[in-house]
């Protein structure tokens, strides 16, 4: 005998209805559970590694964009992306501030060289010291755990 289940229609109308009144439960647990994400991220450095170099790791994820598709995308920009926008940005501020310190400290460190003739090759070297001073920055950041 087939086992009975509700409809998939059914399920998520109930999830739908149900779950927004969790929200007190969800902050309750997701606010302090940070320590335990740092820590179970961490010691799953090897299985990430697996992941992403798995060999059929390409084809499942275009397979996984092809799935979705592009009216899923759009819906869900017009339908919660837009309005989540602006507050999501003013919610960034201190965490854009802090992540954009070091690469303005790095640039204001730089002391570019002259400006020579209009197009002569020498002024690539102008923005080639910026190049070379984020991506050293970059690197001891992440060499740092940064």
């Amino acid at each position: 005998m087939p086992t009975e289940v509700k409809s998939a229609a059914d399920i998520a109308a109930k999830w739908a209805r149900v779950t927004p009144g969790r929200q007190a439960d969800y902050e309750a647990g997701a606010t302090v559970a940070g320590g335990k994400w740092l820590t179970e991220t961490a010691n799953a450095q090897k299985a990430f590694q697996s992941a992403v170099t798995a060999g059929n790791i390409g084809a499942m994820y275009a397979g996984g964009v092809k799935r979705a598709g592009a009216e899923k995308y759009n819906r869900k920009v017009r339908d919660i992306g837009v309005s989540r926008f602006g507050p999501g940005v003013q919610a960034a501020q201190t965490d854009m501030s802090n992540g954009m310190a070091p690469m303005v400290e790095a640039i204001a460190a730089v002391t570019k060289p002259a400006r020579a003739p209009r197009g002569d090759m020498a002024n690539r070297a102008r923005s080639e010291v910026y190049q070379v001073a984020l991506n050293k920055k970059r690197l001891a950041l992440r060499a740092a755990g940064a």
